[in-house]
């Protein structure tokens, strides 16, 4: 594991006094894996612009010169580390493989337990801004009864998890293992979140109902009926039945679908092949930032000096992460896993039973509950703050939505105007 090193167990929340072992982990990246990034970035061989003044052709070179300036001159990747090493980080073996996670337990004592799964291209650092709303929801606003202990793992493959060396590490046994770690932590009963890849897991460990696992949060809730499924596969024109919140999450979806899937495409067939974004960092950061429109106009308009809910830091510090774990190839071979056995779509309806909490963000790759509006609750009125909410990395953007996720006695909200509900069949 380059660059992170780690000890016997001391301090987990909660630990039981026997079992598997946990090891505290602490980063430091040696300083020549530093330099080295930076001489690569600075040494980037770069091809001529792109010939259309949007990003139809991909991103665009004018974004990736100025993230290449500030990343090869300015940016600091020991803030980042310091960052890391602030909260408490572990590492256990589950089934075989070595999974890292953060573990923050709240001083209220009636604090829920909540695991966090982030997805792809994110990583535990964009989950790292929830932890002190979640944890200590009173300085932030809210009240003692509101607080989580947070725990937030890396997925196989991702950060300073272990990279698998055989093919089976798909979703339902990512989710089995998350039910191991939180009865390793000690907790009987838990909550799940998550969202992107951290939807899929959390979905599924619902659906395997492990014990204590009391409901789940979602933010990509898969809510697309199978009709609607259909239709698009086949092409078809959106159903004239739709409302407009319904026709609003067709379109997109159907611009998802015909225009965004390039990567999903490449990782789920040929993970393998991308040994470019190995080797080199701007390749690697291009390849993490096509992953959606919202979030990819976001980014660009940062790069353009733009104040948005992300920084120049933010965007990074998970890119640097990825290159210096060298896990821009492991981490894509969670696609190929996912399309070696025959299911449903990443979006289609599953059948959780427990009780569900979906957040709905307007700049998301599809407003989940506009697809389901028998089974959710969305509030009429959205203030202007949830239309700052935004897309792809919206914990890191605005982590005090999560603090509207109250678990015991559903449906709860704080603020009430990004949370939706069902406790019903999905």
């Amino acid at each position: 594991m380059t660059g992170a090193t780690t000890g016997t167990q001391t301090d987990v929340a909660r630990q039981p006094g026997s079992g598997p072992e946990i090891r505290p982990l602490h980063v430091s990246i040696p300083e020549a894996e530093v330099a080295d990034l930076r001489r690569r970035v600075k040494a980037t061989k770069w091809p001529e612009n792109e010939t259309v003044n949007d990003a139809t052709q991909g991103v665009q070179s004018a974004t990736m010169q100025k993230l290449a300036r500030y990343w090869g001159t300015d940016h600091d990747w020991r803030k980042a580390e310091a960052k890391i090493n602030a909260v408490p980080n572990f590492i256990t073996n589950i089934d075989g493989l070595d999974i890292h996670f953060i573990h923050v337990k709240s001083k209220e004592k009636n604090a829920l337990p909540m695991i966090i799964t982030h997805g792809w291209p994110g990583s535990f650092i964009e989950q790292m801004k929830v932890i002190a709303p979640l944890t200590n929801p009173v300085a932030h606003g809210g009240k003692a009864e509101d607080a989580f202990d947070v725990v937030i793992p890396s997925l196989p493959g991702h950060g300073f998890s272990g990279k698998t060396t055989a093919p089976g590490w798909d979703v339902p046994r990512i989710a089995r293992a998350w039910a191991t770690l939180m009865n390793r932590l000690g907790y009987t009963k838990f909550v799940a979140q998550g969202g992107d890849w951290g939807n899929a897991v959390t979905e599924v460990m619902a659906l395997q109902t492990p014990p204590g696992l009391l409901g789940i949060s979602t933010n990509m809730a898969a809510t697309v009926p199978a009709e609607i499924t259909k239709a698009m596969a086949a092409g078809s024109p959106p159903p004239a039945t739709l409302s407009a919140d319904e026709r609003n999450a067709w379109d997109q979806l159907d611009f998802f679908y015909k225009k965004g899937l390039a990567y999903a495409n490449e990782m789920s067939l040929r993970p393998q092949t991308l040994y470019a974004i190995a080797d080199s960092p701007v390749g690697l950061a291009a390849w993490m930032l096509d992953h959606d429109i919202r979030s990819y106009e976001l980014i660009r308009r940062v790069f353009d000096g733009q104040t948005e809910g992300l920084t120049r830091d933010d965007i990074l510090d998970n890119v640097t992460m990825y290159w210096l774990t060298n896990t821009g190839v492991s981490s894509a071979r969670l696609y190929w896993e996912a399309a070696q056995k025959p299911g449903g779509g990443f979006f289609d309806v599953r059948g959780v039973q427990l009780p569900v909490v979906v957040t709905v963000f307007p700049d998301e790759i599809y407003a989940g509950c506009a697809m389901a509006s028998d089974h959710c609750v969305v509030p009429r009125q959205r203030d202007a703050r949830t239309r700052e909410a935004g897309s792809g990395r919206r914990e890191a953007r605005k982590p005090e939505r999560l603090r509207s996720l109250r678990f015991s006695g559903f449906p709860r909200s704080t603020y009430g105007f990004v949370t939706a509900e069902t406790s019903r069949r999905r």
